[in-house]
């Protein structure tokens, strides 16, 4: 049990300085309230109807992109940490995996999925 406490200290250091640096952010802080600080703000526009009006598809279409690439990248360190573990079927998996998510990209690149006109 004595290899972790490197990982305990690191942890009770983290919460530490995170609440740490909130509060004294709270205490700490201006607190000027103003209209334009008050009023509802939509993605850089003012608002104009309700919440619940229609949003374009590209709004969702960059959050799943920015997702996958999330993910890519999730898969990508476990893989190149046990890279010379995983022998050739482990190599031939992820370039396979990176193929398909490329086709992907291209495609949604070819149909105009990350044009923001």
């Amino acid at each position: 049990m004595i290899e972790y406490i490197p990982i305990l200290v690191f942890i009770v250091f983290a919460l530490i300085f995170s609440v740490g640096a909130f509060s004294l952010s709270i205490l700490v802080g201006k607190k000027a309230y103003y209209p334009e600080k008050m009023s509802t703000y939509e993605c850089g526009f003012e608002p104009f109807d309700e919440s619940r009006g229609k949003f374009e598809v590209k709004f969702y279409l960059v959050a799943i992109l920015f997702i996958i690439f999330d993910l890519e990248i999730i898969f990508l360190f476990p893989w190149a940490v046990a890279f010379y573990e995983i022998g050739l079927f482990g190599y031939l998996s992820m370039i396979f995996f990176l193929v398909v998510l490329t086709i992907g990209f291209v495609y949604e690149w070819l149909k105009g999925a990350l044009d923001w006109n």
